[in-house]
């Protein structure tokens, strides 16, 4: 008889998620899901309303990263107006997002992913959390985990308006630029998250690699998957979060594609699967083949290793180096082991709080020429940005006047979702044995995911006009009284 396991929900990510695994007789994995069960419906309610609202309601799909979809939906508002912001308006935006990728990229590390290699992944489940790798490490570290999330929210607020979901991008630029007084404050605190992002690094170097298991762990065959990969990247083909064209790499290394935001309808096509809410992206020029590894095979990733693969270096001089010493380290690109994908997230920590400062001492940056009045009849537009977990594309059609007649977005996590069921199948394959299950090795299936830094609160904007929905209804005494089904 079939055994289930369930995984529900699964810990320590943005979102509800849960895995399904399934034994044969024997006790081995015969098969497994990553199922998402939320919903939620942007796609559907932002039509009717003005594009100029886009940047204010989309940013309430998630909490974790709503200054990612605030920049997407900005810059697709600018392109549905043909409106081209001020140099300094940019600088800004991009100013702010840095901050935001310091703040989010430390989250995951110290909170998320981390306590799986600073507790070890069959640490209790108590101790395996922020406060577990807080007590390990030390208060010290704790209290700067603190304030670089504080300097990061401050610099948000400061430039956004807000600590969360900024409200000041609009079409054209900017609502209000800063002063001389702000961008000196601005600046001593990038400074200080320079050093932050390198004392990450020297942790992550000395806790990690320095641990013989945890390395083998890496760079075993349980998390590696031999995919495309996908990135943001500037006219030198540097790493870039804010701007630029998406980059994809086959599994070799060689790029397989270079598109315009307004191109991407041309080169990513979207699968279905029936249970699950979520969609999974592929490349179009390639075609669906399942969740196959492989050159043959359309699935590719969007995440912090992906951009590290699918570029040809960082833009900055302290991460770059540590690009270097990571390609080196893991014998060359591309580098396929997931696990990876936690030291690529700390050089991109470092280049982010650089580009940070490089950003605050532009000679621009405190001009109050911050807003493009957009005068052209409103279209179509997309916007591209680099959300820490993935290409983040919004695109909206609009009638004459700027209304919404239409939405589609593809976020990070919807990128990668191909790619996560494949590594959470592929673990529990490799981990359960001849019925052997325990809370260590589910944990471990768990690690699959979390390296992809999912936000499912983000990934499951759409709602299909056939959803499949169950509704129990029962008694005051907690018994069924119905079960009415739609689509099931």
């Amino acid at each position: 008889m079939t055994q289930r396991i369930s995984i529900d929900p699964v810990t320590r990510l943005e979102g509800h998620g849960k895995i399904e695994i399934f034994l044969d007789d024997a006790g081995n994995v015969a098969n497994s899901y990553f199922q998402i069960p939320e919903l939620r419906g942007f796609e559907r309610f932002v039509v009717g309303r003005p594009i100029e609202e886009m940047p204010l309601i989309t940013n309430r799909i998630c909490g974790v990263c709503p200054e990612a979809h605030h920049m997407a939906a900005s810059k697709a508002a600018d392109a549905v107006y043909k409106v081209d912001p001020p140099r300094t308006a940019k600088l800004l935006r991009e100013l702010l997002y840095m901050a935001f990728y310091c703040t989010d990229h430390t989250t995951h590390f110290y909170a998320l992913g981390g306590p799986d290699f600073v507790m070890g992944p069959d640490a209790p489940v108590a101790e395996r959390n922020i406060l577990g790798v807080i007590h390990k490490v030390g208060l010290e570290i704790g209290g700067k985990v603190i304030q670089m999330r504080k300097y990061g929210h401050t610099v948000v607020e400061m430039l956004g308006g807000r600590k969360v979901h900024p409200c000041s991008s609009i079409p054209g630029g900017m609502t209000k630029g800063i002063t001389e007084e702000q961008r000196k404050e601005i600046e001593d605190m990038g400074k200080w998250a320079v050093g932050f992002a390198q004392f990450s690094l020297k942790l992550f170097n000395d806790i990690v690699l320095g641990n013989k298991a945890y390395v083998d762990l890496i760079l075993g065959d349980v998390y590696t998957h031999h995919t495309y990969y996908m990135g943001l990247v500037d006219d030198n083909n540097k790493v870039n979060f804010y701007d630029g064209k998406v980059r994809v790499t086959d599994p070799n290394g060689k790029e397989f594609c270079k598109y315009a935001p307004h191109e991407y309808m041309q080169h990513i096509a979207e699968h279905v699967e029936p249970w699950t809410y979520l969609k999974f992206p592929y490349l179009k020029n390639i075609g669906w083949k399942g969740f196959e590894d492989g050159i043959d095979s359309g699935v590719y990733m969007a995440t912090p290793l992906s951009r590290l693969n699918a570029s040809d270096g960082m833009a900055t001089p302290l991460a770059q180096e540590e690009y270097e010493k990571f390609y080196a380290t893991l014998s060359g690109k591309p580098v396929h082991q997931r696990l990876a994908t936690h030291w690529a997230r700390l050089i991109e920590l470092l280049y982010a709080a650089e580009r940070w400062v490089e950003l605050v001492t532009d000679s621009e940056i405190t001009s109050p020429n911050v807003h493009a009045k957009p005068m052209e009849i409103p279209t179509e537009g997309v916007g591209i940005v680099e959300a820490p977990r993935g290409t983040l594309t919004h695109h909206y059609w609009t009638d004459e006047r700027g209304i919404v007649t239409k939405a589609n977005l593809i976020v990070g996590t919807t990128n990668n979702y191909a790619p996560i069921q494949m590594s959470t199948k592929k673990a529990a394959e490799s981990l359960i044995k001849n019925g052997v299950v325990n809370e260590g090795l589910l944990n471990m299936v768990e690690m699959a995911f979390r390296a992809y830094d999912p936000c499912f609160g983000c990934a499951t904007h759409s709602l299909p006009g056939q959803m499949p929905l169950e509704i129990t209804i029962r008694g005051a005494d907690g018994n069924p009284v119905e079960v009415l089904k739609q689509f099931c």
